[in-house]
């Protein structure tokens, strides 16, 4: 069975998300029989390549927010990250053009290394001091990590069209199945499951999905507060004082 997951590496639900859905794979009784792709989806696709800012300040300028109000929120989205394990900086992070890393993703695609590279750049991007929006040595360093060809790779970076149809395709698809914002889990095109939900709903979405041949339906969906957190054009979900995390 397929899971495709589309998402971007500035998307910080992407990043809790992710983690949720492999807490319910690797419980999963079947997960050997799971195949998972990543699909690429750009949270900012008219930012140009080299146009990068911190964190707080693009949060302040594109969604209307007070600086305080971003800084909470950043905080907050720390808080689910730490939940399930992973680093988080709450400050300090920029924000800057993912289609290269979208590009990278297709390459390793097709050398078996998509997930290897798509967890090195979460990482990179959310809990590393260095930039991955600094310069392209920064996304070869971390294509080597995951088991790339350097020159390959190079390669790739060096050629803004390679890849680049492969990645408008995945955004044309997001559209068609519906997916305004990520993360966006489809299972084996029966199930939609959107946002970073809890891991048992991934883990319902698994089994439902393993043995039923329904339609494509979307799951926790179409009851007020229903929806997990994801990110959109309009911004990101964030977690409000009390919430569980």
């Amino acid at each position: 069975m397929r899971v495709e997951i589309w998402s971007d590496i500035a998307c910080p639900w992407c990043y809790v998300g992710k983690a949720r859905f492999e807490k319910a794979l690797a419980a999963f009784p079947h997960r050997d029989g799971i195949e998972v792709v990543h699909r690429s989806f750009e949270l900012d696709p008219g930012r140009a390549k080299g146009d990068t800012a911190p964190v707080l300040a693009m949060l302040t300028k594109k969604y209307g927010m007070s600086e305080e109000q971003a800084r909470e929120g950043e905080q907050r989205l720390g808080e689910n990250a730490a939940s399930e394990g992973l680093g988080y900086r709450t400050e300090g992070r920029d924000h800057g053009n993912t289609f290269d890393m979208h590009r990278l993703l297709h390459l390793a695609k097709e050398r078996g290394r998509q997930d290897e590279l798509i967890g090195l750049l979460y990482r990179a991007n959310f809990a590393e001091e260095r930039s991955v929006f600094e310069d392209d040595e920064r996304l070869v360093e971390l294509a080597v990590a995951a088991g790339l060809d350097a020159e390959e790779a190079r390669g790739v970076l060096a050629d803004p069209e390679k890849y680049a149809a492969d990645v408008r395709a995945d955004e044309r698809e997001a559209a068609e199945l519906g997916a305004n914002g990520v993360p966006f889990f489809v299972l084996d095109r029966k199930f939609g499951v959107s946002g970073a939900q809890p891991a048992d709903v991934f883990a319902q979405a698994l089994q439902q999905a393993w043995g039923d041949r329904s339609p494509l339906t979307t799951i926790a969906a179409g009851t007020e507060g229903a929806d997990g957190e994801a990110c959109g054009p309009d911004g990101c979900a964030v977690p409000q004082q009390g919430d569980t995390v």
